[in-house]
């Protein structure tokens, strides 16, 4: 009844509560949907059991995408501080996203766009918006049902565009928290419409292991798991975080409480990488127990050869037995979700070439010229990245002096690269006072400037140079052997660059400029010469966006193939 009703109401009619969320064209049941949420506590790791699953169903043959909802009232999350949020994932299309975007993008090898992304402040300004255009025609705007039938509307259109058989959605946070409970009542209204049989809802919980009592306990999940079950919805699956494997007697216990088959409540227990974690998940046969609950055994066409592909990267990881260590200088060490596609990228690129990565963590905020040294001694390589503001930026100053002076393999990312023009202004080209204007507007040697279009720019969210542009490559560099090809494409998210006045000058001193933006005088890629240095990079963009672990970043790959190179020399 409630189909039939939906298919005929619209926006005008003031007859039903329904509103609806169909978009034109709409055709219920051909899309199927994989709702994860979280309970007990955030972090759990929503992102990379719904990238794992994802993932395995892609490998069946069918057609994956995901989404995920965020409750804040940001827009996006270009002004999040990574202290408090991790890092800002930014998407080909410029989208200012959460990190778990990226945990998606490198599960499925797929790029995605705003369409995978939603949060309360885009929303909100959406539904506002629309009412002050007289969009909802004199109904008094509610949550039910315009808000969450918004949200439905968002994840419907997602499901046609992508062309998706089935649509995963993340929902940020945890059951019980104010803002994102509008969300969780946009999903059951979505099973509601689309039918129980066109929806998979998963819960993630967590399982206590206090040492002090050396056993495992299940209330804490059991009460999350009833919160969920209060606010109409019923999991299909039970996915259950641990540090250890979960043990049979607390999965029964899960079982019994929640309504669900054991075999549908799974262990989700710590990992080397979170590349294994479909291996286990397999193994649980999950991803075939979603396949029947969906009902889309019809549609699965493995793709056998990228399922080897898969498999042999699994392997590889798990076989490595050297290792290099690469020095992280920052400011947000403390913090390890602020570098995490870093991280990745070094992950992939350290299984392709076969050694585990070993990171140290430098913090620059206090770090002198005498201490950089002592602080660098044990590293084989050293990642300067991106940040906005002056802290820390004189200690990234020193380390690369060091790894430039010191033969040490240096990769410089968006800020990285600004701070390795101001080092060989000051320390090769005599300019004591060059610097970014970010930092000191009235140096006299402005050699990092702002962009020129965003000098008239006022608001910080989503006004810089974002998402992915390409880059001319200079024939006979290291960044176009790296690349094989003469046109890159890279990620970006900076608003100041190499100031053009002083381009001659660094080329004159050595510099040598592999890779700026077509039809524009805009440097990208720095680098110096093989026969001067055995690995200097700095690119202004973020290639550990585009990383993934089947194709990792050329510019990560050529960095630890230095590492090891000097390394063996040792």
């Amino acid at each position: 009844m409630v189909n039939t009703i939906l298919d005929n109401v619209s926006h005008k009619t003031e007859e039903h509560e329904f509103y609806n969320s169909l978009p034109e064209g709409y055709n219920r049941g051909k899309t199927k949907f994989v709702i994860v949420y979280g309970t007990v506590m955030s972090g759990l790791g929503k992102g990379i059991f719904a990238g794992s699953l994802a993932n395995l169903l892609q490998l069946k043959g069918l057609n994956t995408t995901l989404m995920k909802f965020d409750g804040y009232l940001n827009v996006d999350a270009g002004t999040l501080n990574p202290f408090r949020h991790g890092e800002v994932y930014v998407l080909d299309d410029g989208t200012e996203s959460d990190m778990d975007l990226g945990t998606y993008e490198r599960f499925l090898g797929k790029d995605l766009t705003k369409k995978n992304y939603l949060t309360g402040g885009k929303l909100f300004t959406q539904i506002l918006s629309g009412e002050r255009n007289g969009n909802y025609l004199g109904r008094d705007v509610q949550f039910i049902p315009h808000v969450t039938g918004e949200i439905k509307q968002f994840v419907r259109t997602l499901a046609m565009t992508s062309g998706a058989d089935i649509v995963f959605i993340e929902v940020g946070g945890t059951v019980g928290d104010i803002e994102n409970n509008y969300f969780l009542e946009a999903m059951r209204e979505l099973i509601y419409e689309e039918g129980k049989e066109n929806v998979c809802n998963v819960a993630l919980t967590y399982i206590l292991e206090p040492g002090f009592l050396g056993e495992q306990k299940s209330k804490a999940a059991q009460l999350g798991l009833r919160q969920l079950m209060g606010m109409g919805i019923q999991p299909d699956i039970i996915a259950c975080r641990c540090d250890h494997e979960v043990v049979p007697k607390v999965r029964e216990k899960i079982s019994v409480s929640a309504n669900v088959l054991v075999d549908r409540v799974v262990s989700l227990h710590d990992m080397p990488s979170i590349y294994l974690i479909p291996q286990l998940l397999e193994k649980a046969r999950l991803d075939e127990q979603t396949i029947d609950l969906l009902g889309v055994r019809s549609r699965v066409r493995p793709h056998y050869e990228e399922k080897l592909r898969w498999e042999q990267y699994f392997r590889n990881i798990q076989i490595i037995s050297k290792s290099v260590k690469i020095g992280i200088t920052g400011k947000y060490t403390s913090l390890r979700d602020s570098y995490a596609s870093i991280i990745k990228a070094l992950e992939h690129a350290g299984t392709h070439l076969g050694v585990r990565v070993d990171l140290e963590w430098i913090d620059t905020t206090n770090l002198s010229k005498q201490d950089v040294a002592k602080a660098l001694q044990s590293v084989d390589g050293i990642i300067v990245p991106g940040a906005f503001g002056s802290r820390g930026s004189e200690g990234k100053i020193h380390c690369i002096e060091y790894a430039r002076t010191k033969q040490l393999p240096f990769l410089g990312l968006c800020y990285g690269f600004q701070m390795a023009l101001i080092e060989f202004a000051r320390n090769v080209c005599g300019l004591e006072d060059a610097n970014t204007t970010e930092i000191n507007p009235t140096t006299t040697h402005p050699v990092i400037d702002i962009l020129p279009e965003q000098k008239k720019i006022d608001s910080l969210g989503g006004t810089m140079r974002l998402g992915g542009h390409d880059i001319d490559l200079k024939e006979g560099t290291s960044a176009y052997e790296l690349y094989h090809n003469p046109v890159a494409r890279e990620r970006f998210r900076h608003r100041w660059e190499c100031n053009p006045d002083y381009i001659e000058m660094f080329e004159n001193k050595g510099i040598v400029f592999s890779g700026k933006a077509p039809g524009r005088e805009i440097m990208q890629i720095l680098e110096l010469p093989q026969n001067v240095h055995p690995f200097f990079m700095g690119i202004q963009a973020h290639p550990e966006f585009k990383s993934r672990p089947l194709e990792p970043s050329p510019l990560y790959v050529g960095f630890l193939k230095a590492v090891i190179g000097l390394q063996g020399k040792k």
